[in-house]
């Protein structure tokens, strides 16, 4: 299964929503809370391109974006390929 990383916040519902999806999806997923590590919002930002709201995700290499494009990509039919790596 490919990698997950989830950078959120801990006061967000698009991060909870986001993650309610990737656990059900059997997704183990590295949580970044920034609010707890607020140093890594610096390595967020350079990774999504300067995108400052959250949730931002990344499976595997592929930088997928918020909640909204998480499912997108669910209702695509694109997320289990994804996450199968």
């Amino acid at each position: 299964m490919a990698q997950v990383i989830i950078y959120s916040t801990t006061v967000c519902p698009y991060c909870v929503r986001a993650k309610m999806l990737l656990e059900k999806k059997g997704a183990n997923f590295e949580e970044i809370n920034l609010t707890k590590n607020p140093e890594r919002r610096e390595e967020m930002l350079a990774k999504t391109g300067g995108k400052r709201t959250v949730p931002q995700i990344f499976i595997g290499d592929k930088y997928v974006g918020g909640c909204d494009d998480l499912y997108e990509l669910e209702l695509d039919g694109e997320l289990e390929k994804l996450l199968a790596g």
